[in-house]
């Protein structure tokens, strides 16, 4: 196992001392590692993963100095673009880290979202001519630190971007010790709990990826209520409202709520503006905001600094309001069926879930044919 104290040494001595990213699970000991011990201006945890390519480039062309990106590897879509249409040796030639979590390591358990993208994790890197290193349990630190001193040496010497693939289990545990402090009363699940109780038989419900499909899963079946009403996107981070757009213009009928988070929105917030200027009044968007990747780690996001009603509003949509109380909150999920959006409703909530939270237990597949069964109703 990796100690990440020594890890972050070794980067640190290699002259890696600036980090931007997206919190991954397997990374989330050394991403709160470096939270703790870097400096803002060092430190940026982007919106997405082709963000935080664009910004590593930015730090490279201003200090001729590597910078590392951390990101899972289902983050390696968003990254893709700008790896090869900046960084890339045949364009601007960006020499760069990239920390990978591997999560759907192939024959390592892992959920259905994953699996695709970790058996051809590997391929995308050799595709893209991305010279790599893995990173696992069985390497001591000292191990480690001689592959990030060649992995540096290599992004250095090529002008290029490098790759380290993480593994399950590599670095010991670590806990974020400097977290943001909010008072809030209300908890995601509660909030979701009374959504489910507000809408009525026929709603639609879309919910983002994380905790917030976890949760709603959970709350069905403790219900006994079925899975059919919900589309679980356990995938494709920040793409929950426009799956619940393109619903609401086919089914004009039906009123359509996506049930979406903070971290989600930020990654493609251009979604704001395509929703607000397409959508009908059957569109209800409602963002919980923890100020987190609560699924991930619990690293922050910019979200208790964005107005995201205002952004709403600026957008085009013609609703929007922010609640912080349960009784409030009912009131507003209600105001918001009645007033035919498109609305936006945010609910300030408190970070962090319960250790015993499940995951879901049906299928992807499973859901989709059921919820599609649901929809013609």
């Amino acid at each position: 196992m990796i100690d990440v104290e020594i890890f972050f040494s070794s980067l640190k001595n290699s002259g890696v001392d600036f980090f931007t990213g997206v919190p991954d699970s397997l990374l989330k000991d050394i991403c709160a590692y470096i939270t703790d011990n870097t400096d803002a201006d060092n430190h940026i945890i982007a919106a997405n993963e082709g963000n935080a390519i664009s910004l590593g480039t930015g730090y490279h062309l201003a200090t001729k100095k590597v910078p590392l990106i951390y990101l899972q590897n289902s983050g390696l879509g968003n990254a893709i673009n700008p790896i090869l249409s900046l960084a890339d040796p045949d364009v601007y030639s960006i020499p760069m880290i990239l920390l990978i979590g591997w999560r759907g390591e192939p024959n390592v358990k892992d959920e259905p979202q994953h699996l695709k993208q970790g058996k051809v994790t590997t391929d995308l890197l050799d595709t893209m001519k991305i010279p790599y290193e893995i990173l696992s349990s069985e390497m001591n630190s000292h191990e480690a630190d001689l592959v990030v001193k060649k992995m540096v040496k290599n992004s250095i010497d090529l002008n290029a971007p490098c790759a380290l693939l993480v593994k399950k289990a590599t670095f010991n545990s670590y806990q974020l010790r400097f977290e943001k402090k909010f008072q809030r009363d209300l908890c995601r699940e509660e909030v979701i709990d009374t959504i489910i109780e507000e809408v009525k038989a026929d709603d639609i419900l879309v919910s983002t990826t994380g905790v917030a499909s976890r949760e709603l899963f959970e709350i069905r079946e403790k219900k006994s209520q079925g899975h059919k009403k919900d589309f679980l996107t356990v995938g494709g981070m920040g793409h929950a409202s426009q799956i619940a757009l393109g619903i609401s213009l086919f089914k004009k009928n039906r009123m359509v709520f996506c049930i979406d988070g903070d971290g989600a929105l930020l990654m493609h917030m251009g979604a704001l503006a395509i929703n607000a200027n397409n959508a009908g009044g059957n569109f209800n968007h409602i963002v919980i905001n923890n100020s987190a990747h609560d699924s991930v780690g619990g690293q922050p996001t910019v979200g208790d600094k964005v107005d995201i009603t205002g952004l709403a509003m600026s957008s085009g949509y013609l609703w929007a309001k922010k609640v912080t109380t349960k009784e409030k909150l009912i009131k507003l999920i209600n105001q918001m069926r009645d007033f035919k959006g498109p609305a936006l409703l945010e609910v300030q909530v408190k970070k962090g879930f319960r250790k015993d939270l499940g995951r879901p237990t049906i299928s992807p597949l499973d859901n989709k044919y059921s919820f599609m069964e649901f929809l013609e109703k």
